[in-house]
């Protein structure tokens, strides 16, 4: 048997407090007994790691001749930006979209997580078995974390743009695999952090 008190927190609030009773008490400890505990995480890969190592990949550098002009750059976050349609409705989503050579957007996805929207796209493009993706540029929303770096790398995508700053561990693994790594893409500006050589002008 469960008691219940309803408490007015507000004037149209209203807290409701639950109390077991009766035989209710004596089963409570067998329930818990018998429950499952499981834990689980939806983190991106990278928290919970002890040391830097761990993070290691296990995948050669990328190697392509692909270069684009940086009037492409400067386009990227406007044609991602108006691909946000749940963005337009909430407020609260990031993108990543990928683009052919010339800024024409291939695919793009919104999520609540950056990598996890990366991870639609990317995802998308080994479904309909187009990896590895040497001839693209990626472009998210915010800034660009390792995950996101180590995600491009796996499907070969050399060049990786964001509106906003790039973590130091991304740049590290930028540079050491051949990535472009490009931020701060606003306006007529961007910086270029790794790789810059297959920017043009």
């Amino acid at each position: 048997m469960i008691e219940a008190d309803r408490v007015a927190l507000t004037g149209w609030i209203w807290f409701i407090a639950w109390t077991l009773a009766g035989d209710a008490v004596g089963r409570l400890d067998r329930v818990l007994a018998e429950r499952r505990n499981v834990t689980t995480s939806s983190s991106c890969g990278l928290c919970g790691r002890q040391t830097l190592d761990s993070l290691a990949v296990d995948v050669p550098p990328l190697s392509t001749t692909l270069t684009i002009p940086s009037s492409v750059v400067f386009g990227l976050p406007n044609t991602l930006r108006g691909s946000q349609t749940v963005f337009d409705e909430t407020g609260g989503l990031h993108a990543a979209g990928l683009f052919s050579r010339d800024g024409a957007l291939v695919d793009a996805a919104e999520d609540v997580g950056r990598h996890n929207a990366v991870d639609k796209v990317v995802g998308r493009m080994l479904m309909s078995e187009r990896l590895p993706l040497t001839d693209h540029v990626l472009c998210v929303s915010g800034r660009t974390s390792f995950e996101i770096l180590q995600k491009a790398l796996f499907a070969g995508i050399p060049i990786v743009a964001a509106v906003s700053a790039p973590s130091s561990l991304a740049i590290e693994l930028a540079e050491s695999f051949g990535i472009t790594l490009i931020g701060f893409v606003r306006g007529e500006t961007f910086n270029i952090y790794a790789h810059g050589n297959r920017v043009i002008g």
